[in-house]
């Protein structure tokens, strides 16, 4: 008798440990996805109504992502693939990136502090370091950058190193895990950087050492297109 009462208080503890653990599992959420984020937050910027920001598919996030594939000669799945999330990407960064800039101005500019010694923290010609450097030489443009690289590199829109124009953005992985030195690309696989043994040099992404480190590029002005 014992047993037997030992047996159903088991079976019942078994019950009430089982029956919330599938409740919670039928009602898991979806995960999130940051592209979806990344999207929801520039549509709603663009002025598309989205009832979310949060990395999740809803009713009305499809049906935004449906009006704009429409309003821009694209497939209207209200999938969030990946021709949909660089042309959102670019219609948001023409209303957020640097305009009236030509990237061969910029280079130009880049060119005139040749030589100029580096200095860690320096942040005039009399010493740069790499992204003070950047920084000086787009504001001769009236062109605002964040001071460090690692800020700089969540600036613009990400574009391949095939991709590269002048005065696109490079970033490389150096004395700092992610973005921690940056240049500005002159063309022909060149780009302009405060090199800390060299100062102020035009130097080659081709090189061992930069073909090594390289992390990735942005393009910050809106001249120079597209980057997908």
């Amino acid at each position: 008798m014992q047993r037997k009462k030992l047996t159903v208080f088991i079976c019942c503890l078994l019950v009430l440990c089982l029956v919330p653990a599938m409740a919670m599992a039928k009602s898991k959420t979806p995960a999130r996805d940051w592209k979806l984020t990344v999207a929801q937050q520039k549509l709603e910027m663009l002025g598309y109504d989205v009832d979310r920001k949060d990395g999740r598919m809803s009713k009305d996030t499809g049906e935004a992502i449906k009006k704009f594939q429409k309003e821009h000669g694209l497939k209207k799945s209200g999938k969030l693939d990946n021709k949909t999330y660089n042309k959102i990407s670019w219609e948001a960064f023409k209303m957020e990136g640097i305009p009236d800039v030509r990237g061969k101005d910029i280079v130009k500019t880049a060119a005139k502090y040749k030589g100029v010694p580096y200095k860690f923290g320096g942040t005039t010609p009399k010493g740069f370091d790499c992204s003070a450097y950047v920084q000086y030489v787009f504001g001769k443009h009236d062109a605002k950058l964040p001071r460090t690289a690692d800020a700089q590199v969540l600036d613009g829109i990400f574009v391949l190193k095939s991709k590269l124009k002048p005065g696109d953005l490079v970033f490389f992985t150096t004395y700092a895990a992610g973005a921690s030195h940056v240049g500005i690309y002159a063309g022909s696989g060149k780009f302009w950087t405060a090199s800390s043994s060299r100062g102020v040099v035009l130097d080659s992404l081709d090189s061992d050492y930069w073909k090594s480190h390289y992390y990735g590029a942005r393009r910050v002005l809106i001249e120079n297109g597209e980057a997908a």
